[in-house]
């Protein structure tokens, strides 16, 4: 039920995102550089939960639209500094609102207390996956 409905609410955002020529990952990852920029795309992969791999092609993808930019992270040559670009900043301010008026869609049939609870059922089933997880990896 859970993935059921994080499914919906992604083709929702992926609906209204779709004139902005952007997908879901790709506001992601551009959302993580909004909120602090100048991130190696290690620490990114971290914050936006998706593996080394994935943030490299969506850099890729995010960079073509001209919505990022990697500079060399002069501490450690071998990495990248991920920065958002003003393009960039500018698209995610448009976004930020159609995001949280999509949210407000799915959850606006709960009252306060339900969303709350909510939240708070979702926090526990997710620490709750990350403690199996790390049992696993023991």
């Amino acid at each position: 039920m859970i993935n059921h409905a994080g499914r919906r609410i992604t083709l929702l955002l992926a609906l209204r995102y779709q004139p902005f020529d952007i997908t879901t990952e790709q506001w992601s990852v551009l959302n993580r550089l909004y909120e602090q920029d100048g991130i190696s795309q290690k620490e990114l992969a971290r914050r936006s939960e998706k593996d080394q791999t994935n943030i490299t092609r969506i850099l890729d993808q995010l960079e073509r639209k001209g919505l990022a930019v990697r500079k060399a992270n002069e501490a450690d040559r071998r990495s990248f500094l991920a920065f958002i670009t003003p393009r960039g900043r500018e698209l995610n301010e448009t976004l930020l609102p159609i995001e949280q008026e999509a949210i407000q869609s799915v959850l606006g049939g709960l009252n306060g207390e339900d969303v709350a609870q909510l939240r708070r059922l979702l926090k526990q089933v997710t620490l709750a996956a990350e403690r199996a997880i790390e049992q696993m990896g023991e």
